[in-house]
């Protein structure tokens, strides 16, 4: 393993984004978010990703140049399109706007269209929460997942996020895919040739496989069953239907350099807690509930351990794969 400061892995992840076609702000806004995402121990979302993007830019599947424009308002609704390009600026533009509209309106949907990878779905709620106001964020992914029944991946594996502020403590982060694990960590078992647990995945036959490799040639399965399924088709809907964004089948996968522009969609709800009960009922009915989950031993709170890793990560640094590190390394020198 190699260490890096989280500055010096945002560094190279920047550079290496822009050599491969990168603007300036997507270069940035893409690196931060990977290197957040090692930092809290996210490594299948982490800097591992800027080979795969610096590959989709090169070959056309990402467009470097892409503006991210808000190109439908209404209200407390706005659609924002990505052009094309990695998702993160366009998720922070979408993010900004679905705050400013709940401001004004009480709550606020901001859909992203002609998108990309989305990354570690509740990194784009710590500004909502911030502004203490609840965030729900929600994406699209090339089909992994089959319909309840079926043995044809359509869904992909469809991240949900959730942020509730809280008043003198950090938020409560919910971050979860639909799949029984999310896709990212079978492609890193892949790459180190390692095996993954029985109950992950089926194979292209449609059979149980402890195969990485199998199992992104073949599906994910859905956590809970028919039920994490429905979920999925939930998010599916959400984020094409109101957006115009491609459905997961139409997307090639991520994990191979050549294919189409994904054109995946992303949703961002923020409600105003102050429009509603209001601020200090809403405060009352967080600690309430906390105060009783935490009543019970061994009960840790969502976004805790996420916090606590980013914290040592801030003080002694990232370890990345060596092999990981050296291709990161050869990307950022040019």
């Amino acid at each position: 393993m190699t260490n890096f400061t989280l500055q010096t892995l945002e560094t190279l992840a920047t550079r290496a984004l822009a050599n491969a076609g990168a603007n300036a702000d997507m270069a940035r806004t893409t690196a931060r978010a990977l290197a957040d995402a090692d930092a809290q121990g996210m490594a299948s979302h982490g800097v591992t990703r800027v080979l795969q993007y610096a590959a989709h830019l090169r070959n056309g599947r990402a467009y470097g140049n892409a503006v991210p424009q808000v190109i439908h308002a209404k209200g407390g609704a706005a659609l924002v399109d990505a052009g094309g390009g990695l998702a993160f600026p366009a998720c922070a533009l979408a993010v900004d706007e679905a705050i400013a509209r709940a401001r004004a309106s009480g709550v606020a949907f901001a859909g992203v269209t002609n998108s990309h990878h989305f990354g570690v779905a509740a990194y784009h709620l710590q500004r909502v929460a911030a502004a203490q106001l609840v965030g729900l964020a929600f994406g699209n992914s090339p089909s992994a997942m089959p319909a309840a029944g079926g043995r044809t991946p359509l869904f992909g594996t469809n991240p949900i996020a959730a942020v509730f502020p809280r008043r003198d403590a950090a938020p409560l982060s919910i971050d979860l895919s639909l799949s029984e694990v999310a896709r990212g960590k079978v492609a890193v078992a892949a790459k180190e040739g390692q095996p993954i647990p029985l109950g992950w995945a089926l194979d292209r036959d449609g059979q149980p496989t402890t195969d990485a490799k199998a199992a992104l040639a073949g599906s994910m399965l859905a956590v809970g069953g028919a039920k994490g399924a429905m979920l999925a088709l939930i998010v599916e809907l959400l984020v094409t239907s109101l957006t115009g964004a491609a459905l997961g089948f139409e997307a090639t996968s991520f994990f191979v350099d050549e294919g189409n522009r994904p054109r995946l969609g992303q949703a961002f709800v923020v409600v105003d807690p102050g429009a509603l009960a209001g601020i200090d009922v809403y405060f009352e009915r967080v600690e309430t509930l906390v105060s009783a989950m935490l009543a019970d031993d061994g009960v840790r709170l969502p976004g805790d351990r996420r916090r606590a890793l980013a914290a040592e990560a801030a003080a002694h640094g990232v370890d990345v794969p060596d092999a990981v590190a050296a291709a990161l390394q050869k990307l950022a020198s040019g």
